[in-house]
């Protein structure tokens, strides 16, 4: 009675508040459009141009000309992906350093839901930081060496990514595997040379979603697509992705095991655990989210019991209690008008993650937070190769929580999977983690590593990268 209780006072501040932040460790920067007076440009919408099969033109005007970036070719722009509502979705491109005519194209999605994919792109995996001075440090490990890859800031009102109606903003993952599909239709139309290239779609966190949403579209439209607009599918890598919430829920064991609560408050989470389950199960989505909110995340609300509990303000590594997120950086860049001018934005809004702010994208998807892409992973498991893997540190999408949900899967090799021997993975000698390989499935604990596995450990992530798609085989020892 007591946590039905707790559930409908949840529900009533729901309806009293107007922002919300879910499962969301990335930089909490509030929305910006530059000044007025600032010279920022125009945004550029590449579809028309697409349509009138002005494709050079089009690839030309995309060009980012930016007197700091002069040593790497890049483009970005708007595609439009639904005219009705004018949806427009931001993308920014990098070319691979090495053989771009044949490297294989990464897509890299955020997660959230409403990270900007230019946090990952900046303090991950792209081919330069930022710093506050405005400087473009280049990245040792950076993903665009062996590959093409773009970056999208996904879903719609994401980031620079926009719509004018509100009926534009997706509430589920069809949706958002629809968008991101049509984005990608139109950059391969931009990119012409790069459709015969192997296609990867990549990401961590609320991607573990997104992810699967993407790759199921693409695999389904394929399969009427005529031979130019095939878009050339070949797996996947999913980082610490939140996919099947109702069998990654199990946070008392966890944080047990590892010392940061006692048995009584493992019993408590265990109890609201049962109980998000079963509203799970009877389909009321949203108030199993708010039951967990409250138990470990507290962005709907001042703090949860987690946070009471441990003392901790973040839950993406548990070597440390506070959060270092970069944003201070990011939000410099946001706001610079010779930036904006560069990757052809203009002066439209960046739609931030902040607490004080409303959040259209994560209101839209209020509903989606508890629900499962298990069925969508399961069949494309039949298909293509998937890399999921977990930073050992991360608390919100803990590894024991990941396979747990593994272990559940209705794929042609779950057998083969639930019998596999797990291996170390070396890299250059270190041990960089741990592997353990079924069918198209491959289940990786990256040591050492957070919640953003390429920000803690690149070297060992951009190895990652290479085994799914260069098909480099794990240096790994039997265990």
């Amino acid at each position: 009675m007591e946590i039905k209780l707790r559930v409908l006072l949840l529900l009533f501040l729901l309806i009293a508040s107007v922002s919300a932040v879910f499962l969301n460790p990335y930089p909490k920067i509030a929305s910006h459009s530059p000044k007025s007076d600032e010279d920022t440009g125009e945004p550029l919408f590449l579809t028309p141009y697409l349509e009138w099969g002005k494709v050079s033109l089009a690839q030309n005007l995309s060009f980012v000309s930016h007197p700091k970036l002069n040593w790497i070719e890049s483009h970005s722009g708007y595609f439009t992906v639904d005219k009705k509502y004018n949806s427009n979705m931001s993308f920014w491109f990098f070319r691979a350093k090495i053989d771009p005519e044949n490297a294989p194209v990464v897509l890299w999605l955020q997660g959230g839901p409403g990270a900007s994919s230019l946090f990952g792109m900046f303090a991950e995996n792209g081919p330069f930081s930022v710093t506050e001075d405005l400087d473009y440090p280049p990245r040792k490990y950076s993903w665009h060496i062996n590959h093409n890859i773009i970056y999208i800031d996904n879903p719609v009102g994401t980031g620079f990514s926009f719509t004018d109606n509100d009926s534009g903003y997706s509430t589920n993952e069809t949706s958002i595997g629809k968008n991101l599909y049509e984005a990608l239709r139109q950059f391969f139309q931009l990119f012409p040379e790069l459709r015969k290239n192997s296609f990867y779609i990549t990401g961590e966190s609320y991607a573990g979603k997104y992810i699967p949403a993407a790759a199921f579209a693409i695999h389904e439209r394929n399969q009427e697509a005529t031979e130019d607009e095939v878009i050339n599918l070949k797996g996947m890598a999913i980082g610490n992705g939140f996919s099947d919430p109702i069998h990654q829920l199990n946070y008392g064991d966890y944080l047990y095991q590892i010392g940061l609560i006692d048995d009584n408050a493992r019993k408590e989470f265990e109890e609201v655990k049962k109980s998000a389950e079963k509203l799970i199960s009877s389909g009321d989505y949203t108030a199993a989210f708010f039951l967990m909110d409250s138990l470990i995340d507290g962005d709907t609300s001042d703090s949860s019991l987690f946070k009471n509990l441990t003392g901790f303000e973040q839950y993406y590594n548990y070597l440390s209690i506070l959060t270092d997120d970069g944003s201070a950086a990011m939000a410099k860049l946001i706001q610079n008008a010779q930036m904006r001018k560069a990757i052809h934005v203009g002066n439209l809004t960046f739609h931030g993650i902040d607490p004080n702010d409303s959040n259209d994208v994560q209101m839209n998807l209020i509903d989606d937070i508890m629900r499962s892409v298990t069925d969508w992973i399961s069949e494309l498991l039949n298909h293509y190769p998937i890399a999921i893997y977990n930073g050992q540190l991360d608390i919100i999408v803990a590894y024991p929580l990941t396979v747990n949900y593994l272990q559940q899967l209705n794929f042609r090799d779950r057998e083969k999977y639930l019998k596999a021997e797990r291996h170390i993975w070396r890299v250059d000698g270190d041990i960089a983690g741990y592997v353990k390989e079924a069918g198209n499935l491959i289940e990786i604990l990256v040591r050492d590593a957070g919640h953003m596995v390429p920000r803690d450990q690149p070297k060992w992530a951009l190895d990652l990268l290479l085994h799914l798609t260069h098909g480099k085989k794990f240096s790994h020892t039997k265990l």
